[in-house]
């Protein structure tokens, strides 16, 4: 966005005016002068520091009076240039979790208040239920959204197995072994039928096991796990799976994965795996003799929290029914389970899923969806994908569940550091078409994806372009305002976190069929190829021939798709599917290798 006091001002002039110092990070460019400007703690100023001009609509008017005034595009011509520039505002409705609004605040963003400000005058917009076109339409350059339209392609269980049908009928059922055999009911009742007694003729006295599910339901609602044709009952839309009767049981507890993936854009596809979540147990011993019993069935944490034997001290698992993933995977590691091969697993599930429903979503700009894959391992190791949730669940009903604040943390980190930086800046080409000066651009260089990005120290190197195209570099370190660890356990009260013991972990073996490779620090697919610098003007979200590959990493995100320049290339300009999944082939014939 033009700044008047930028707008006649030379080169080195206007680099002197960026020099900015916070409390908790400073940007040093060189410079003659020596200008200073207080920023507030929180984002806005972090995004000051990136190159992203912070428009003066980022904040609660200081009075109605100015509200009325001002127009959310514009800076007023007398405000001096050293004025303290407002933080960025987030709106909620009444299904917000509280945990977005704690980090949010704590980070130094204000509310929205909408008897006292403008209904323009907000950043980020986060809420539970989706939103209509209508206002995705109608979002502002300087805007954000938590919900991409048109993914409930994914989130109902009956869309997403018809996808997935078709995609493996498209591309071979090799790639998309990973969900059991479904059937879409009503439709698909008398096929269901016949493989029903055609399987039990060649099983003869051993019993098969099936699973039905409410299309449009969560948390464990309405399910019915059956073995004899006469207890299945269905009055309305449902899938029936194959039930999974093999799990991976640890302690003689079953368990599923909540595997948390956002997808910053479907125009290009862009998709980050969060490489820490949540392990969700059962709370009674896995028992295919009982099959009503859900509180050895089901991993729902709403259904388990409120079963008998939640609180009490089990087997391995301990108190609770939730384990943090990284908790999981070492464990896995003391059985001598390669757990890179897993992640790896995992991810290409999360692409091939994504895959089978990006070419139908609608183009929307300045909005990101954060899904909730919920993943079952069984005793050989293989995992398989039980359903993708949308708004998945953020309260925090135990210690475990402190990691969702990191997780909100990183979230916004992935979106205004790496989106917002250059949406930002394109949003502005766009309102000042005839502006005598050039929106910043920026690109991230220097970093190595082999390493873990600390989340208390985000940096990137991101360039500056002025009107002659002279270049300076900058580094730019960013540290997130969040507060320590002990601190948020300590917030839930009559909590306990139970840490593995080896002695724990030698009362009960899991049964597997894995050989352990050394560990490795798990690597972003984006490590594959390098990122380019761009300097041709393109749309929000949407990158030109030229330009440069997504960030490998923010926080605990982790980019998997793309995951080399042929994905990068056939996910510009339209979504070329087939080159993506020979690419995806070539991969795994290059792992199993």
């Amino acid at each position: 966005v033009r700044r008047p006091d930028l707008c006649s001002s030379t080169p080195t002039q206007v680099l002197g005016s960026l020099r900015t110092t916070t409390p908790a990070c400073t940007l040093n460019v060189p410079s003659e002068a020596n200008y200073t400007e207080q920023l507030p703690a929180g984002l806005g100023a972090r995004l000051q520091e990136t190159g992203v001009s912070t428009p003066p609509w980022r904040g609660r008017p200081t009075s109605t009076l100015e509200k009325k005034k001002r127009k959310p595009h514009l800076m007023e011509e007398d405000e001096p240039s050293g004025a303290l520039l407002k933080p960025l505002v987030f709106r909620v409705d009444e299904t917000t979790p509280a945990v977005v609004q704690s980090v949010l605040l704590e980070r130094g963003w204000n509310k929205f208040d909408e008897q006292e400000q403008n209904a323009e005058d907000w950043n980020l917009y986060w809420r539970t239920s989706s939103f209509r076109m209508t206002e995705h339409i109608n979002v502002k350059p300087w805007q954000q959204l938590n919900h991409h339209p048109g993914t409930t392609k994914l989130t109902r269980k009956d869309c997403l197995a018809k996808h997935l049908k078709h995609m493996r009928r498209m591309y071979g059922t090799s790639l998309y072994q990973f969900i059991p055999l479904t059937f879409v009911m009503p439709n698909d009742y008398t096929k269901f039928v016949a493989e029903y007694f055609q399987e039990r003729q060649m099983l003869g006295t051993k019993r098969s096991y099936w699973i039905c599910k409410p299309a449009e339901l969560s948390r464990g609602r309405g399910i019915l796990i059956f073995s004899d044709f006469k207890d299945f009952i269905v009055d309305d839309m449902y899938i029936v799976q194959k039930y999974i009767s093999n799990p991976l049981l640890i302690g003689r507890y079953k368990c599923d994965l909540r595997i948390y993936v956002c997808v910053t854009g479907f125009k290009p596809l862009t998709i980050y795996v969060y490489q820490e979540g949540l392990v969700r147990f059962a709370t009674e011993k896995f028992d295919l003799s009982n099959l009503q019993n859900n509180y050895a069935h089901l991993t729902n944490s709403s259904i388990n929290k409120s079963g008998a034997s939640y609180e009490k001290i089990k087997e391995v698992i301990g108190h609770g029914c939730k384990w943090t993933l990284s908790r999981f995977f070492s464990y896995l590691r003391s059985w001598d389970v390669d757990d890179l091969l897993l992640w790896k697993k995992i991810h290409r599930m999360v692409i091939l899923t994504i895959l089978a429903i990006a070419p139908s979503v609608p183009f929307a700009a300045n909005c990101f969806e954060l899904f909730g894959f919920d993943i079952l391992i069984d005793d050989s190791l293989k995992p398989w994908l039980l359903e993708v949730n949308c708004s998945p669940a953020l309260t925090l009903d135990c210690s475990t569940d402190v990691l969702k604040r990191k997780l909100v943390h990183d979230i916004i980190d992935l979106i205004y550091l790496n989106g917002l930086r250059n949406e930002g800046r394109e949003a502005s080409n766009a309102t000042h078409r005839n502006s005598n000066i050039n929106a910043a651009k920026s690109d991230r260089g220097g970093l190595d994806a082999h390493d873990c990005l600390p989340y208390e120290s985000l940096s990137f190197t991101s360039r500056m372009y002025n009107k002659d195209d002279s270049v300076v570099e900058k580094a730019v370190s960013v540290h997130p305002k969040a507060a320590p660890a002990s601190q948020l356990e300590g917030e839930m009260s009559g909590q306990e976190d139970f840490h593995l013991s080896t002695k724990e972990m030698a009362q009960s073996k899991p049964k597997i069929r894995s050989r352990h490779t050394p560990h490795k620090t798990l690597m972003p697919y984006a490590s594959l190829f390098q990122s380019h610098s761009c300097k041709t003007k393109t749309s929000p979200r949407v990158l030109s021939d030229h330009g440069k590959a997504p960030d490998p990493q923010a926080g605990n995100f982790v980019l998997v798709f793309p995951f080399n320049e042929a994905t990068l290339g056939a996910s510009r300009n339209g979504l070329n599917v087939k080159r993506i999944i020979q690419e995806l082939q070539k991969l795994m014939n290059k792992q199993h290798s």
